[in-house]
């Protein structure tokens, strides 16, 4: 048994809060009251340990539905143990990991092998399936099979999907299956060079870079399918103005549509682009203050649903070659909820029940996962931090340190992860 106490409680949920105590065990939710006679029963037992929060918020643990372990095939960037480290030390108490692994999760075999390796880890790791065979975008993979092997949902992510027929097909199928599609979506055609923005950033590195139609015009084009399939669709990592209009607009008319917005989509601009060069390489690219503006916009007014980071770990050798040939990609799993608090609360634009809304209850209710609550039964996974110490990160529990917020002053400090009722992580510890 477990007992969190003096802790301010959030839990979104249950419109829950206040200062309040949390009793675990037997790895669930027990009770969160504010009743000293109850929590008095309970902390006298012989087997009962107590973490005092005192002056730290307690809410459920963040879910990630956007994270890169590149295990199986590129574990000398992250693997599932480091990445499931990262998460922890992040708040993360559940991950869902993308199909672009080599060999791609395309099949049951790959699948198996990703969730066997993610029950040796202190985190829940879930994982997506890939909608097409080999992220080829040409053939559909047996969505029924690989559903039945674990996988939660559907995506290409990395590899936008060209083939109308093909991507009509998978979201009627993934409606069958009643699991979410997720989508990647940037039309390669249009963009010269990827990761950069087409305008001031483009020009500085004299570069043709990614104009913001290859992101509007695939958006505009799924929510259509979207809509006429009655498909759970998630529009990942938004980055424009416009496709933030467009989402809204289209969740009025009904469906069941989500989007994701990145933490360094609503903190960055093309700017830090240039200040930070290839560490602030992403597809899509980071754009003007107008989109980081419509994004937050956006996260206010719930067209944007999910705060999900796309931790994309690279060497430091891949991030040191010349802008056009780095990979694009930063981590994101330990800066997250800091960048969340920095942004999004200490600007008002969200509170903090909001900021754990998107970053934990709304994504696990997205794919179903038993997180992102704090109700009696429920799985006890729950974050304790801070939210006003600062800190300067300088080494990372993932594998990678490719991120421009690396030394840089960041509020709000993970005190405890706690999964399954277990502690994942500890600050003390470190």
């Amino acid at each position: 048994m477990l007992i969190i106490k003096n802790g301010f409680v959030i839990d979104p949920a249950n419109n829950i809060e206040k200062k309040a105590d949390i009793i675990i065990n037997e790895g669930r939710i027990c009770a969160v009251s504010d009743d000293p006679a109850l929590i008095s029963r309970y902390e006298g037992k012989a087997a009962c340990d107590v973490i005092d929060a005192a002056g730290c918020i307690a809410a459920p643990a963040l879910v990630d539905v956007h994270v890169h372990f590149r295990d199986p095939g590129f574990t000398y960037k992250e693997d599932i143990e480091s990445g499931a480290k990262a998460a922890a030390a992040g708040g993360f108490g559940s991950v869902v990991l993308m199909a672009n692994t080599k060999p791609a999760a395309d099949n049951e075999e790959t699948i198996k092998y990703v969730l066997e390796k993610g029950k040796k880890t202190a985190v829940n790791v879930y994982t997506c399936a890939a909608v097409s065979k080999g992220l080829g975008g040409k053939e559909l993979t047996d969505m029924d099979r690989l559903l039945a092997a674990g996988a939660v949902g559907f995506t290409d992510d990395g590899m936008p999907i060209m083939d109308e027929k093909l991507l009509t097909e998978a979201m009627k199928q993934s409606a069958r299956l009643g699991v979410p599609i997720s989508l990647h979506e940037e039309n390669p055609d249009l963009i010269e060079n990827n990761g950069i923005n087409k305008g001031k950033a483009s020009e500085y590195f004299k570069i043709g870079g990614s104009p913001r139609e290859a992101e509007i015009s695939m958006i505009e084009r799924d929510l259509e399918i979207a809509l006429d399939t009655n498909a759970i669709l998630n529009i990942q990592h938004i980055s424009t103005k416009e496709g933030v209009e467009l989402v809204r607009r289209a969740k009025k008319r009904g469906g069941n549509i989500h989007a994701e917005a990145t933490p360094h989509h609503f903190s960055l601009t093309q700017d830090d682009t240039i200040k930070y060069g290839t560490l602030a390489k992403m597809n899509p690219p980071l754009r003007d203050e107008q989109d980081r503006i419509a994004i937050i916009e956006g996260l206010k007014d719930g067209t944007i649903d999910i705060i999900a980071t796309d931790h994309a770990p690279h060497s430091a050798a891949e991030k040191a070659k010349p802008v056009t040939q780095a990979p694009s990609g930063i981590i994101g799993l330990e800066t997250a909820l800091s960048l969340g608090i920095m942004n999004l609360v200490d600007t008002r634009a969200l509170t903090m029940s909001g900021l754990i809304w998107k970053m934990s209850t709304a994504p696990a209710a997205m794919y179903r996962l038993n997180a992102g609550t704090l109700s009696v039964n429920a799985s006890a996974d729950v974050v304790i931090f801070d939210a006003d110490e600062i800190r300067r990160p300088e080494k990372y529990a993932s594998k990678s340190s490719n991120s421009p917020f690396t030394g840089k002053e960041l509020k709000g400090k993970i005190k405890y992860t706690i999964v399954g009722g277990n502690i994942a992580y500890c600050s003390n510890f470190i």
